[in-house]
């Protein structure tokens, strides 16, 4: 048995900027503060990272607070990827999905910074959630280098008679924090060229695999080595 784990954000989709004006907006209606997050990288880390970061450049305290922003964020979130336009599958996604779900010995899971309600809303806008039983999320930790052992638990708990090990584990990310996690694990790493890194930069995290994108399902297929 081999669990796929996929990141979302520059992987699977791009929510055509939905979840960064909506983590905005909240902060907004919180603090009265625009654009809290600009020049904030967002790629690879962790939605609760990511806040951290705005708030300690901006020296607000959030103790306590979190659950409302949270709210706040997801009611934004709900909203906005409902009616945006711009968002969209990255290419060849829904096909190696497809193809993944039927082949014996392979499950799919989930390895994202976004939180648990937050990917699940990113996800349905597009109808994928059934694809995706379980995974670790931003929830869960703000170190994303820890959510592997997290989602792999939670397979355990699923396919009890599967055996799985961080070894049988494949990450596929967009970012070179995507490969990092895998390797400190020792799970197999595939890194696709769709967010905002280049194939090259990529090339040079030595992830296990790399490609442009997932539009050749046979390539990425061979890549997870199934």
């Amino acid at each position: 048995m081999k669990l796929v784990l996929f990141d979302i954000d520059g992987t699977l989709m791009d929510s055509g900027g939905a979840g960064s004006r909506a983590l905005n907006a909240a902060f907004l209606q919180m603090f009265s503060i625009d654009n809290a997050f600009q020049g904030i990288r967002m790629g690879g880390k962790t939605d609760t990272e990511i806040i951290r970061e705005a708030v300690e450049r901006l020296g607000i305290a959030m103790d306590g607070k979190m659950p409302r922003f949270t709210g706040f964020y997801l009611d934004n979130l709900r909203a906005g990827i409902g009616q945006n336009s711009r968002k969209r599958l990255k290419p060849g996604v829904r096909e190696a999905l497809n193809t993944l779900q039927i082949i014996e010995g392979a499950a799919l899971g989930l390895l994202t910074g976004n939180i648990e309600e937050g990917a699940r809303i990113k996800l349905g806008a597009f109808g994928l959630n059934e694809y995706f039983p379980a995974g670790a999320f931003g929830s869960d930790n703000p170190d994303r280098n820890v959510l592997l052992p997290i989602a792999l638990e939670r397979f355990r708990e699923l396919l009890p008679h599967a055996g799985l090990s961080s070894g049988d584990c494949i990450v596929v990310g967009d970012t070179p924090r995507d490969v990092e996690c895998a390797k400190l694990h020792g799970a197999r790493s595939v890194a696709v060229a769709t967010g905002g890194y280049t194939a090259a930069e990529l090339l040079a995290t030595r992830a296990d695999a790399v490609l442009n994108d997932l539009s050749d399902t046979p390539a990425f297929l061979r890549s997870l080595n199934l």
